[in-house]
């Protein structure tokens, strides 16, 4: 495929603006590949999504953000990032002890379905290291003591990899720790995580025992970022399960793990493609 670049961009609802873009990027020798726009009309924000081909684009890659700044950001009061479809991301991977959702995104890189690299995998136990290894990719394991006395020692050595890995976003895939405010801050709307409920139900630990209490008939998955409230950052993806009265604790827990699995997928995918936005605690996920 011809290299693209992508732009993602919200601003207040204006008049003219696709026609500004879509003229700056034609009147530069674009040929555009894909446009989405979206108005939210109670908050008057319109947002946008468009692509287009670089083989002829007259503004070298490395201006282009400086260009867009420069004609729009103060005319349109616009907030924007720019993306290169032949830069890979850089994907860090956050484990425990669970192996469904790692397998799962691990099987899928391998087949070619995420176009990340994925330099490095973390964890505070050695259970999966076996998997990483039939991967070959690099695991580390730091154990945080359970009155959480060497929590900040640990995270200084996980945000020293990061920054060594030049690790772009974080998937926690049934990471069992909490993340603290530091990293939070460092990769905003950069961590994934996936929560094994249908939020807001269920929030915080053992999500399908509380399913089974309340006696619901669907169970769900949800994929998020994480912000500094537990289970309560923009929401990428979700997806549910019809279950029943005849279902038990351990049945909801393996028909949730399928939906886990298929839901974080679904939303590293699209954001490795660039197809969400992120404004205040909601996301819009362009087609």
């Amino acid at each position: 495929m011809k290299p693209t670049a992508i732009l993602l961009l919200h601003c207040p609802d204006k008049q003219g603006i696709i026609t500004e873009i879509t003229k700056f990027i034609t009147d530069n020798n674009g040929n555009i590949v894909y446009l989405d726009q979206y108005v939210d009309t109670l908050e008057g924000r319109f947002f946008m999504r468009v692509e287009w081909e670089l083989d002829d684009f007259l503004i070298p890659t490395d201006k282009i953000t400086e260009y867009i700044d420069t004609l729009y950001s103060k005319r349109y009061d616009l907030k924007f990032h720019l993306y290169l479809s032949n830069v890979k991301p850089r994907m860090a991977l956050f484990v425990s002890k669970m192996s469904h959702c790692l397998y799962d995104l691990l099987a899928r890189f391998k087949a070619g379905e995420l176009s990340v690299d994925i330099p490095c995998i973390v964890s505070n136990h050695e259970d999966l290291r076996y998997v990483a290894e039939q991967f070959g990719i690099p695991y580390y394991v730091w154990s945080i003591k359970k009155d959480w006395s060497n929590k900040r020692e640990v995270e200084d050595a996980e945000m020293k990899l990061l920054r060594d890995e030049n690790i772009d976003f974080i998937v926690l895939a049934r990471y069992m720790q909490i993340i603290s405010d530091e990293m939070i801050e460092s990769y905003p709307n950069r961590i994934i995580n996936i929560h094994h409920s249908f939020l807001p139900a269920f929030i915080g630990a053992r999500p399908y025992h509380q399913a089974y209490q309340r006696g619901v008939k669907i169970i769900g998955a949800t994929s998020h970022y994480v912000t500094a409230e537990l289970d309560a950052g923009p929401i990428i993806e979700q997806d549910v399960v019809r279950i029943t009265h005849k279902d038990t604790p351990d049945t909801l827990v393996l028909k949730g793990k399928d939906l886990e699995k298929i839901v974080l997928s679904r939303a590293v995918k699209k954001h490795i493609e660039h197809k969400v936005l992120t404004y205040k605690n909601k996301t819009i996920i362009f087609s």
